[in-house]
């Protein structure tokens, strides 16, 4: 004859099973940050009598103009990491430095591209005129990343900046005098 399986331990089935509603001890106090909880008839008292009252425009202006300058703000705050990022890759040419100063480049200019897309969630007759100021700042901060991506490229030696670099352009020089050995003559 087969032999039955133990029974399950004591704390299989207190999590098995629904925790019964055990009558509260007042002496003891509940503990910080304890909520008891509510049954549904008092849950749905209090979402009736906790209605807030719905924001006026001038609040939702404020609101949208807060998260329009955390936007514009956002390639600043960019910026360090960016630039701890490019002076680790070095100055030399290999793969990982040449992608990292391509999304430098790139990241700005599509930024710079769909700025009507990014701020048009906050676009509203309140603040349409406020958001200039704030669409400049954005167009600002990513010129910072695109200087940075210029001065990684410099660093890297990609930029013609000496005058060796345009050496095919110069012409040559015409001496007015030469000081020759006089066996030479």
């Amino acid at each position: 004859m087969p032999s039955q399986p133990p029974p399950p331990p004591q704390w299989v089935l207190d999590l098995n099973s629904a925790p019964s509603n055990r009558p509260r001890n007042p002496s003891i106090p509940d503990p910080p940050g304890f909520t008891a909880s509510l049954t549904r008839k008092e849950r749905s008292q209090s979402s009736k009598t906790s209605l807030r009252k719905a924001p006026t425009p001038e609040e939702m202006d404020t609101l949208k103009m807060k998260k329009a300058w955390e936007i514009a703000i956002a390639p600043a705050k960019q910026l360090p990491m960016n630039a701890i990022g490019m002076y680790m890759t070095g100055n030399t040419l290999q793969i990982f430095s040449i992608f990292m100063v391509f999304t430098l480049f790139k990241t700005p200019v599509l930024a710079v591209l769909a700025i009507q897309r990014s701020f048009a969630p906050f676009e509203t007759p309140g603040t349409s005129g406020r958001l200039i100021g704030v669409k400049l700042v954005y167009v600002m901060t990513n010129l910072l990343m695109l200087g940075l991506g210029i001065w990684k490229v410099n660093q890297m030696g990609l930029l013609p900046t000496t005058r060796s670099d345009w050496l095919a352009w110069e012409g040559e020089r015409t001496w007015s005098e030469r000081a020759l050995p006089r066996e030479w003559l």
